[in-house]
This record gives C-alpha cells, sequence and structure tokens, in this order.
C-alpha cells in the first residue's frame, strides 16, 4: 500500500496522512489555544478514540471540554448551546471533529463567540458577512471522521433554523478553519452506509461545481481529479473499509469537492437542502439519490460536459448515456435506493419543497435556471423512482 502524506496549504493549512492526529496538541499550541472545546456528535462521543484524545490533550497541559449533541443536520440551537458550553467553560478555541453536521456545528459555534447579532443575519445572502465582527471568531481546528461534505475546507455552515424549518448557508471568509488534521485512519470505522452516502457527496459537489455555471477552470481541473479519485476509490472504501490507500484518496476527494464548488452548485442541492431541512435526511444520501432525474432534467444543458466527465473518468464511452448508466450501476454497487419513497419520503409537501428549492441559494449555480414547478417534476419523479432517462 502506497503511503500518502502531506503538509499542504490551499486552502488552509492541512496535515494530511495517516496517523496524522497524534500532531493535534502541537496543532492547539501553535494557534495559542490552551483549553479547547471539542465539539462532535454524540455517537462519536462515545467511541474510545475520542476518550484517547482527549487524553493526549490532557497530557500536553491541555484542558478540554466537550460538547457533543449535535444533531445528523445541526440546529440553530446546537449552536446557541456550543455557544454556552464554549463561554460558561473559559474555552479559547474549537476543535471540530465529525462529519460534516459537527464540522459545520463547530465552525458555527467558533464564529458566533464573539459575535453581537443573532447568526441569522449572517446567512449567505449578498453583503451579509461584512456584519461579522471577524475579530470575534474564535481559533478553529477541523478534524474529518467522513470523505463527504468537505465541510474541514469550507468557509460556511449549513444551518437548520428551526423557526423557518429552513436550511440556511452562515458565511464568512474567516470561518475557515485554522488548522485541517485530515487523518485516514479515523475514517476506517465508517459503516458501509455512511461510506457510500458520504463518498457520494463528494462526487455530487465535484460534478455539480463542473456543470456549474460561470468561468472558473481552476475549479473544473479540481472537480475532475476528484471525480477521478471517487470512480476508483469509493467501491474499494464501500467493500474493504480498512483499506488506508482507498481512505486517503476518499479523504482528499472529499476536500477537492468542497474547494471546486466555490464556483457553485446546482438542482441536487437545491432539493436536498428543503428535503433535509423537513424530514431530517442524511444530506449526502439525499444528493445520490436525487442525482439522476438531476442530471436528465439538466441533459439540455450539459450533455457536451458530461461527455468529457466520461471520457475522464475513461468509460466505456464517452456520452452521457454512458455516464448516466455508470451512476446508476455505481449506487446500485453502494446498496444506495433508487427513489425518495424508500427513505420514507413522498410528494405530500410537493409544491412547499419545490418553492423552497427555487429560493434555495444552490439553484444560482444550476446550468438550467429552474422554476418551481420544474423543481416540482423532478421531486416527483425522484420519490416514485420513475427510470431515469424516460
Amino acid at each position: 500500500m502506497q503511503q500518502l502524506l502531506g503538509n499542504w496549504s490551499y486552502p488552509t493549512a492541512i496535515t494530511f496522512g495517516a496517523g496524522s492526529i497524534d500532531q493535534l496538541p502541537e496543532a492547539c499550541k501553535q494557534l495559542g489555544i490552551s483549553k479547547p472545546l471539542l465539539v462532535t456528535d454524540s455517537a462519536l462521543a462515545k467511541l474510545e478514540f475520542v476518550t484517547r484524545l482527549i487524553d493526549a490533550n490532557e497530557q500536553a497541559g491541555l484542558t478540554t471540554s466537550l460538547y457533543s449533541d449535535v444533531k445528523s443536520n445541526p440546529t440553530g440551537s446546537n449552536v446557541e448551546e456550543g455557544v454556552a458550553a464554549y463561554k460558561r467553560g473559559g474555552h479559547d478555541g474549537v476543535i471540530a471533529l465529525g462529519g460534516g453536521s459537527a464540522l459545520d456545528a463547530g465552525k458555527a459555534i467558533a464564529l458566533m463567540i464573539g459575535q453581537h447579532r443573532p447568526m441569522w443575519d449572517f446567512e449567505d445572502i449578498g453583503d451579509n458577512w461584512q456584519r461579522v465582527n471577524a475579530d470575534g471568531i474564535a481559533p478553529l481546528i477541523a478534524i474529518p471522521t467522513t470523505a463527504g461534505t468537505g465541510s474541514e475546507v469550507g468557509r460556511a455552515s449549513v444551518i437548520v433554523d428551526e423557526t423557518r424549518q429552513l436550511k440556511v448557508i452562515i458565511f464568512h471568509p474567516e470561518m475557515l478553519a485554522n488548522r485541517v488534521i485530515a487523518d485516514p485512519e479515523l475514517t476506517t470505522g465508517l459503516p458501509a452506509t455512511l461510506t457510500a452516502a458520504t463518498g457520494m457527496d463528494a462526487f455530487v459537489h465535484c460534478l455539480e461545481a463542473y456543470c456549474a455555471k460561470g468561468y472558473h477552470p481552476m475549479a473544473d481541473g479540481i472537480a475532475l481529479q476528484g471525480m477521478t479519485l471517487i470512480r476508483h476509490w469509493l467501491p474499494v472504501a464501500f467493500e474493504h473499509p480498512d483499506d488506508l490507500e482507498a481512505r486517503s484518496h476518499m479523504l482528499a476527494a472529499s476536500m477537492m469537492g468542497a474547494v471546486a464548488f466555490q464556483k457553485g452548485l446546482g438542482a441536487v442541492h437545491a432539493l436536498a437542502h428543503p428535503l433535509g431541512a423537513l424530514y431530517d435526511k442524511h444530506h449526502g444520501l439525499l444528493n445520490a439519490i436525487l442525482l439522476p432525474y438531476v442530471l436528465v432534467h439538466n441533459r439540455p444543458a450539459i450533455e457536451d460536459r458530461i461527455g468529457h466527465v466520461a471520457r475522464v473518468l475513461e468509460l466505456d464511452q464517452a456520452s452521457f448515456d454512458a455516464f448516466l448508466q455508470w451512476i446508476l450501476e455505481l449506487r446500485t454497487t453502494l446498496q444506495i435506493p433508487n427513489d425518495l419513497e424508500s427513505i420514507g419520503i413522498d410528494a405530500g409537501q410537493s409544491r412547499r419543497i419545490s418553492e423552497m428549492a427555487a429560493a434555495d441559494p444552490s439553484a444560482a449555480g444550476n446550468p438550467l435556471l429552474l422554476t418551481a414547478a420544474e423543481y416540482a417534476t423532478v421531486f416527483e419523479a425522484a420519490v416514485k423512482g420513475r427510470p431515469a432517462g424516460r
């Protein structure tokens, strides 16, 4: 097995490779953190490696407390409770540990430590980010335990506003972690279902970024390489969870997706966001189920680009149809359902969901500007699992 190690400075300081978690105490000290708050979810908090991580910090003189009430779709209440725990414990920095949910919550907590406005005032609309008191953002170390969202290298958090039942993107350039520790060993315990869902999330990030409107060849190049890594290594990680080479490539591809989608996302995310807010389903799983239906609807605008993706991925034919067929076969390999009905979502709220999708910030990047009625068509096809392409 090839050992994949690296110290990268783009898009932030990243320590990459198996065993890199051992560098956490030193990373804290370099950032002037002596009393960190560790933010994670309740399932991770019960694992032995989290106890070992806290103990290692303590032995290095770093008093570490735990906040672990983060939901799978983090809420405004989660952030408020985390900020209260930070202030109550007299902490001076945040360690965000986990998948996209814990990382998003940790980033939002770090943002809100020194703010005097409600978090929703920083929603990613216009120049709202300029309302942030940047000096009040706490130092942040991000440690991913899944290869999916790439939130560890993102400058935003997706948080559910319970009052509006809406997923809201909170953004500020300095929400980017000061340090990332990307240790693929931390992802080896991920169940196969989550490996599949998070891996497809990373793929959708890359694909939607590549197809998004606008000129950004740097993002396009990163997206293509990210998709290439996922094409070769996601099935391996799914079948062989302890394969560190596969886990390493997937962790890198996840970060590449998050970097690439600075260009934009699209209709898959525009639909997944309201569905996650209303039904509390896993974001990556929603993306994976929705993807073929959005591809078919977008086909007139993306056929040539998808043909190029098929060529780069070395599929049997460099065509839209070959790519679509490969996506369907990949989902079958990963045991991902073909329809939303299989995970308890029906068409009863179609109108509301389609209107929320049309208003979602991700919709602006879609290669076709879809109306609410068109979003309803795509959503209802995905609910029933009508064969993609018909």
